[in-house]
């Protein structure tokens, strides 16, 4: 369904507008629902150490929470999927497991299965083979580490991409692994396709590498604290890393990612981490530095009471703000009612401020969940004037070598071949001036999916997709040669 056909679906009569806003109250799913889980009491569901070991994390484990509500021939494609297709091991928490398939009526057996194929949520937490495409799994440029993050190491785990900004790495393991993870290199157990880089250095080594580099590199002003996830790093440790950052004077703002607010708010609802982030709220605003957190939700079912317990928990300890950063993904949220059903669950509902929403990473095997940049550059468009300015999320383009960009920032648009060229206005720590003197005049690109191109872009990947990158490049810069002359000539 194209973003047009979508938006235009439903002209409510008591509004007339192309998307009826209605403010809904959450509701957390009654987890009773699943067999594995009838005699869960609330108490237990409260607690992280209960979520944390009872995560769903292999087929079995799975049957043995859903038992026959699901047919045999979905357990098999799943499997499938961990086998051959899977860039990230299985890790699914209670708590986003429960956000699958809320309303739909439980009967005998096989009852949830066309729902829980259907599922938004699902779709992106248990992939199964069924869903990735056949004609082209992965692009011919995708690669496990899309936006070369580990080329611009200056610490192991540190990253330095832009001018004034780091991204932390502290740990490889996350509290849920999402299918179409961008640190899918990194992040996580190996599976039968990826094998896992490891980090070398012990933990309190490269904490404080990272931390070496910071003070003695001033222009940076702003640490992206991640991983992985902070939510696996013990407090403790978490909190003695985030109180020597605040000692560097030249930090202004420090920005904590984590995918658990959503998918295991518990985490953040215990007392020691109430009580230890107001600590370091307290030392933040202090010393004048901005703290938040960024979380990670991509549809409005996973946004329930206990995320926004833990969205105000966080905010009543004194962070700043708390942000999302979703990702647009095909058959989740690539429609403008979805997208700002969203948004409005997560601003009306939990005060978490819609961000950003990224097109999904050039990875392996991610050609079923990616969209074109010109399908997001509609979206956009779609999204506007809904929301207030200042939570209208902006959806970018995380382009390789270069970073964030609108998606209408693009310096040229190649709509056959689905291919967008981008430039920009500053290096990369890889980039140092003398050493690469082209960084800010070349353009640098980007790939729609395949299977989004009209037939003579097909065309045009069926007879070139196979060659290998040098040769690939090269008859890319000859086809855009040969349109550039054919223009002129016009």
């Amino acid at each position: 369904m194209s973003t047009e056909t979508s938006i235009a679906t439903h002209l409510p009569a008591e509004t007339g507008q192309p998307y009826p806003y209605r403010r809904v109250e959450l509701v957390e799913p009654d987890w009773t629902r699943f067999p594995g889980w009838r005699d869960v009491t609330a108490v237990e569901w409260a607690s992280v150490q209960w979520q944390r070991a009872h995560c769903v994390k292999n087929v079995r484990q799975l049957r043995d929470l859903l038992g026959d509500l699901v047919d045999e021939r979905f357990y098999a494609d799943l499997e499938r999927d961990q086998a051959e297709r899977a860039t990230m091991s299985m890790l699914v928490p209670p708590q986003m497991m429960n956000t699958m398939v809320p309303e739909a009526p439980v009967g005998g057996p096989g009852s949830l299965t066309e729902a829980l194929y259907a599922d938004p949520v699902r779709h992106y937490m248990l992939p199964v083979f069924s869903d990735r495409r056949t004609d082209w799994p992965s692009h011919p440029h995708a690669t496990r580490d899309s936006l070369h993050e580990h080329d611009m190491w200056v610490a192991e785990g540190l990253t330095h991409r832009y001018p004034t900004k780091v991204l932390a790495e502290l740990l490889p393991t996350c509290p849920q692994y999402c299918g179409h993870c961008t640190r899918m290199d990194l992040v996580g157990n190996s599976t039968p396709v990826i094998a896992k880089l490891k980090l070398a250095g012990k933990p309190a080594d490269r904490l404080g590498d990272m931390l070496d580099y910071l003070r003695r590199t001033p222009s940076v002003r702003d640490v992206v604290v991640s991983g992985g996830d902070v939510a696996n790093m013990p407090w403790p440790r978490l909190e003695a890393f985030l109180t020597e950052v605040l000692e560097i004077g030249s930090v202004r703002d420090i920005r904590l990612a984590t995918k658990a607010l959503v998918g295991l708010p518990q985490h953040w609802l215990q007392d020691e981490v109430r009580a230890g982030m107001a600590r370091v709220a307290g030392t933040a605003r202090s010393r004048g530095v901005s703290l938040a957190i960024h979380t990670h939700a991509n549809h409005a079912n996973s946004i329930t009471p206990l995320v926004a317990q833990a969205s105000a928990a966080m905010l009543e300890a004194g962070v700043r703000d708390v942000r999302n950063q979703g990702v647009l993904l095909d058959g989740v949220n690539a429609d403008p009612h979805t997208l700002l059903d969203l948004c409005f669950r997560l601003l009306d509902g939990a005060q978490i401020m819609p961000y950003y929403f990224y097109l999904c990473d050039m990875i392996p095997f991610s050609e079923h969940w990616r969209v074109s940049v010109a399908h997001a550059q509609r979206l956009q468009h779609h999204i506007m004037g809904y929301l207030p300015g200042f939570a209208t999320p902006r959806i970018v383009c995380d382009v390789p070598f270069v970073g964030k960009r609108w998606v209408h920032q693009l310096a040229d648009y190649d709509l056959e071949r689905g291919i967008s060229s981008w430039t920009k206005n500053y290096r990369t720590s890889i980039e140092t001036a003398g050493t690469d003197d082209d960084a800010l005049s070349r353009t640098y690109a980007f790939y729609d999916p395949i299977h989004t191109l009209p037939p003579a872009g097909q065309a045009w990947w069926a007879q070139h997709g196979t060659l290998d990158e040098s040769s690939l490049k090269a008859a890319e810069m000859a086809e855009a040669s040969r349109r550039t002359a054919a223009l002129q000539a016009w």
